[in-house]
């Protein structure tokens, strides 16, 4: 029997129930809400990239919709989905895409490990050849640190990133604080900075909120301090969202805080911040007296460049300066950082890599110029993006990277490249000094076994490494040259760069008796090899001929050749072919028996097939019948 409590347990039940039924069927409404492409625009337009994209893939896929699809998803670092998008609007539009969504979705494919593609649409866009692997593989050997990394957190998921020193601590931003209302950009938490101390095993431990004094219901990143710890600047975005294009900004701002009496205050906005552009990253040198940061203000060369401005001793700032198109590209470069020597380390996308921001370094020529950036190889980059690259005196760093998918910081420890020995060279035609793409170079050691060959890019060089205190031989070789040839030692000292200019010569320069014709074939140009009626036996006569073969092939061991034979119309097409084929094969065969290795040659007969005059009605003269018996004596290569 049921009593009254489960009577009324039961009809309670039965409430729940029809409340959960009615709460998932609202739930199922809400998320097979059919988006119009105004208000799919509208959150792209806004940078609400997650909903965007969510809008865009219920969408017809008009190339408007699938160029904003993939950028909802690059910008968001969902680059297999970026893929799946690019892909299809090159598929069906690629013809007229924007030059820059070439370069988007070449890094795309990057960051998906795909370097054959992203290379050749990442050469479309520069208009010139890329090959990541080999560049990455030639930069690594030749950086002068490797690096060991640790991952510093074991939750990859908490969206961390700008970190720094602070005393024996580190500030970082983060999107641990959960209970703040999500950016629409990811659907994330806002921004706030933390504070924690790094254990022995490189874990960020003790971690808490910075002071409430700095961080807000807005983004704060990017902290960056003075040596007694009583200044900082750091980033925070805008007040308000300004238009630009087609897209409504929150911009992001560099500002200026003090520690009086235990407590961050004084905070105000830095003067080069506008509500027009952004101003992030803050890097603020030991000394006090500069700052440097990126920007994509007015006179930008890209999307980002690095600037630097002077802090006076009155507390004023200078007019910021451009560090210049040796460090600033039409893409990227952010997240500035200086070691106490002057070197500078920055992230990029503009500059070679291995797709995405790289890190990279660039040494101090003087108070305003920097040496040709240097990417820090793949020990420490990969094809998404690495950044925020910092260095203390005694070689213990930081730096951010979203290879797992999300923002995560890493400890890594520097050690000393080891010793590379490296050659590296170019070659060229000897007449002409012109470089010759499509050579082959083999790398051969002190007993002449090949140990390795690399066929040259369009740049003309080549890279191969070694080890020490060998003995090593190179050859270059390219069809219709002769091959040049090089040797050199390693020592013991360390790194050894050796820069060869293979010089090759071509068999027509080379030779009175070799030319080039119009069609690009190249002859020996011989006197005619006569043979008797009926007959393909080598009689004196063309003996001497070959003799003069024979002295070319021996002086030239690499070169090969295809000897051709014709006839004259005066028998069958058949008879014609068979006889010419005896007669190249015939000379052939004296070339062998007289030392030069078969592989070398190649005999073909043309029977009447390509003759040299042509006859009307077949009516040849006696010597236009000689004219067209002949053997010729092609080089290939």
């Amino acid at each position: 029997m049921i009593n009254r409590r489960d009577s009324f347990k039961m009809k309670m039940m039965k409430k729940f129930y029809y409340i959960l039924f009615v709460f998932c069927s609202i739930t199922t409404l809400f998320a097979q809400k059919k988006f119009s492409v105004k208000e799919a625009n509208t959150l792209f337009a806004g940078k609400s990239y997650v909903k965007a994209a969510e809008a865009y893939e219920q969408l017809p896929q008009s190339k408007m919709v699938l160029q904003n699809l993939g950028d909802s998803y690059y910008y968001n670092f969902q680059m297999i989905n970026a893929v799946r998008a690019y892909g299809q609007l090159f598929f069906t539009h690629k013809d007229s895409v924007k030059k820059e969504v070439f370069f988007r979705y070449a890094n795309a494919l990057k960051g998906t490990a795909d370097f054959d593609k992203g290379d050749a649409i990442m050469s479309e866009y520069l208009g010139f050849d890329q090959n990541t692997p080999k560049f990455m593989k030639n930069v690594t050997r030749n950086t002068p640190s490797s690096f060991k990394l640790e991952m510093m957190s074991k939750n990859k998921t908490n969206g961390d990133f700008g970190i720094s020193f602070f005393g024996d601590k580190v500030v970082f931003a983060s999107v641990r604080n959960a209970v703040e209302k999500a950016y629409g950009w990811n659907d994330r938490p806002y921004l706030d900075l933390f504070s924690a101390t790094v254990d022995s095993k490189g874990q960020l431990s003790n971690v808490v909120p910075f002071s409430s004094d700095i961080n807000t219901k807005k983004h704060e990143s990017n902290a960056t301090f003075s040596a007694d710890l009583k200044t900082m600047y750091f980033n925070r975005s805008g007040e308000k969202r300004v238009k630009v294009g087609e897209e409504k900004i929150a911009m992001i701002k560099i500002y200026k805080a003090e520690f009086v009496e235990g407590k961050w205050t004084n905070v105000t906005m830095m003067p080069f911040s506008s509500d027009a552009y952004s101003v992030e990253h803050p890097f603020l040198t030991k000394d006090g007296t500069k700052l440097y940061f990126a920007s994509d203000m007015p006179g930008s060369l890209g999307s980002f460049d690095i600037y630097v401005v002077d802090i006076n001793d009155d507390g004023t700032y200078s007019v910021p300066r451009n560090l210049g198109e040796t460090v600033n590209t039409s893409q990227r470069e952010q997240f500035p950082f200086l070691t106490a020597d002057g070197t500078l380390y920055f992230a990029s996308d503009g500059h070679q890599g291995n797709g995405n921001l790289d890190v990279f370094m660039a040494m101090k020529i003087s108070d305003t110029e920097f040496d040709k950036p240097l990417n820090l190889g793949s020990t420490i980059n990969s094809e998404m993006d690495d950044f925020n690259f910092i260095l203390d005196e005694n070689d213990k760093g930081y730096f951010a990277s979203n290879r797992t998918g999300d923002d995560n910081l890493y400890t890594f420890v520097r050690e000393d490249n080891k010793l590379q020995y490296l050659v590296e060279g170019e070659v060229r035609d000897m007449k002409s000094t012109q470089l010759l793409p499509g050579s082959t170079v083999k790398l051969y050691d002190e007993a002449g076994n090949l140990l390795e060959e690399v066929l040259v890019g369009k740049d003309g060089t080549f890279t191969f490494n070694t080890e020490p205190n060998k003995k090593y031989k190179i050859m270059a070789f390219k069809d219709f040259y002769i091959p040049a040839e090089a040797t050199f030692d390693t020592s013991e000292k360390g790194k050894v760069y050796i820069d060869l200019q293979m010089k090759v010569e071509s068999y027509y320069d080379a030779e009175d008796i070799i030319n080039k014709k119009e069609d690009g074939t190249v002859l020996i140009d011989l006197e005619n090899i006569y043979f008797d009626l009926d007959k393909w036996d080598i009689k004196p006569q063309a003996a001497e001929v070959l003799t003069v073969l024979l002295d070319i092939l021996k002086k030239y061991p690499y070169m090969e050749i295809q000897i051709g034979s014709h006839t004259d119309t005066r028998a069958s097409e058949m008879y014609n072919l068979r006889l010419s084929n005896k007669r190249a094969a015939s000379a052939l065969e004296y070339l062998v028996q007289n030392g030069i290795d078969r592989k070398r040659l190649r005999s073909i007969g043309y029977g009447e097939s390509k003759p040299l005059i042509i006859c009307p009605n077949n009516d040849c003269t006696e010597q236009e019948h000689a004219t067209n018996r002949r053997c010729t004596f092609m080089i290939l290569k």
